[in-house]
């Protein structure tokens, strides 16, 4: 196999709105706390090539993917299949260009500019092709999440800070850390790695405003240090309902937590690299699907009743914006009326496709959507994958499309079945765990063909 990594700075200047937490927070970043990147893998087998770009961001849209893409291209003849970009989904990077109401205006310069940098790490990736042993290992990594869906309220800081603290339920979180790792062929010279893992870059909080890519970017940018010349992906797996244990703490004691989180990833990933063995089969493929995912009918009655409702706490006497309440409640009437207007044909209907994108290195399948994914979903494709192949399950890929909720938590409603739907300006999804698992599956049939 020929292996190639590359790596290109994407923070924004110090001023950009940060994204994450909560609606209208004006989180404008006062400093920089840690470099954000976008880092590429490329892999070869002599028939096939297939890029892996990792963002230090919140997510992107699929137009900012489809343009990283094209600028990739011209540059060396790669097809849209070839090339995936995920998310790492920090709540301490700048918002983006086509992602949520609300949660901090996307600074246009660097809306602009980001498809190129992104394309750059892609282009140095395949550019220092050189042949390579690539080699997988799965280790413990424990003591970082917890599932919010069950653990409403995270421990106090001096529990989690523990090093032997659990959650309550550690099976309803990730456990387990995948490394990749690659090796020169000639002399054994580490070129990079890759770790997947699940869990929300949510160790800072609403009052932070430094910029950073959060436990998994700086766990990511030590390891790198302790490694010159190495570059180090960050997969972000099912996280959507595991939030990292330390979530919504004061600033100062968030930003002293960090360290401690990113240092229990980073024993992980140290573990990985040394446990990390040889690959049986080498194949490299890549496979993309087009897909639309059903959403509910909902009237156009039922959705003025419920603007009404959502602009109550607006109507309030002494109604103040400092209330999360009418932040909140703007946010879904926006949606809303963004919705109204389509109907009314006031505004173009809005894109409702996107993608699923998979790409196989030997027998480890890496297997993105675009939405932040529930941990009994990813637990349902793992089920179904064939004998002998390593399924790794990635959310926040090539698009930005909100929760993907199990079918339990879609049942009750709220913030991930319901709410975030009109955070995007669209309707809630139908029924997303049957599909995506469907979905998912068929990437599996696609890749393992």
């Amino acid at each position: 196999m020929k292996i190639g990594f590359g790596k290109v700075d994407i923070t924004p200047r110090v001023g950009v709105e940060l994204c994450g937490f909560g609606p209208y927070l004006n989180r404008h970043s006062i400093g920089v706390r840690d470099r954000l990147w976008a880092r590429a893998a490329a892999f070869g087998d002599g028939t096939a090539v297939a890029v892996l770009a990792s963002c230090d961001l919140i997510g992107i849209s699929l137009e900012t993917t489809r343009e990283a893409r094209r600028l990739a291209a011209e540059r060396t003849g790669l097809s849209a299949e070839a090339v995936m970009i995920q998310c790492t989904h920090t709540h301490s990077g700048p918002s983006t260009p086509g992602t949520l109401i609300g949660w901090g205006d996307a600074d246009i310069p660097y809306g602009e500019l980001l498809p190129r940098r992104i394309a750059d790490a892609c282009v140095k990736a395949v550019e220092s092709l050189a042949e390579a042993r690539l080699a997988h290992a799965a280790v413990p990594c424990e003591g970082i999440g917890l599932n919010r869906e069950y653990d409403r309220d995270a421990p106090p800081l001096e529990e989690v800070l523990k090093d032997d603290w659990r959650p309550a339920k550690p099976e309803l979180t990730d456990t387990v850390c995948h490394v990749l790792k690659a090796e020169a062929a000639a002399d054994g010279r580490l070129l990079g790695f890759m770790a997947y893992f699940g869990c929300h870059p949510v160790v800072c909080c609403a009052e932070s405003r430094m910029i950073h890519g959060d436990y998994c970017g700086v766990a990511m940018g030590n390891l790198e240090r302790e490694h010159p010349g190495a570059v180090g992906l960050f997969l972000q797996g099912a996280q959507g309902d595991v939030n990292s244990c330390v979530v919504h703490k004061p600033a100062q004691e968030s930003l002293l937590a960090l360290d401690v989180i990113a240092g229990r990833f980073a024993r992980s990933v140290r573990a990985g690299l040394l446990k990390a063995g040889g690959f049986e089969s080498q194949e490299v493929a890549s496979v993309r699907r087009e897909v639309t995912f059903s959403r509910k009918e909902i009237s156009r009655l039922d959705l003025e009743r419920l603007l009404e409702e959502k602009l109550a706490p607006l109507r309030r006497p002494g109604a103040s914006d400092a209330d999360g309440d009418v932040r909140m409640g703007t946010v879904y009437a926006t949606g809303i009326r963004r919705l109204l207007q389509e109907m009314d044909g006031e505004l173009p209907a809005p894109r409702r496709h996107t993608e699923l994108h998979g790409v196989r290195l030997g027998k480890t399948l890496l297997l993105g959507a675009p939405f932040e994914v529930f941990q009994a979903i990813k637990n349902d494709v793992i089920a179904a994958a064939p004998a002998g192949v390593t399924p790794l399950v990635m959310g926040l890929v090539n698009d930005c499309q909100g929760y993907a909720p199990d079918r339990a938590t879609a049942a009750k409603g709220g913030y991930a079945a319901w709410q975030d739907a009109f955070m995007f300006g669209r309707l809630p999804l139908a029924s997303i765990h049957d599909e995506l698992v469907r979905e998912l599956k068929a990437l599996l049939g696609d890749l393992t063909a």
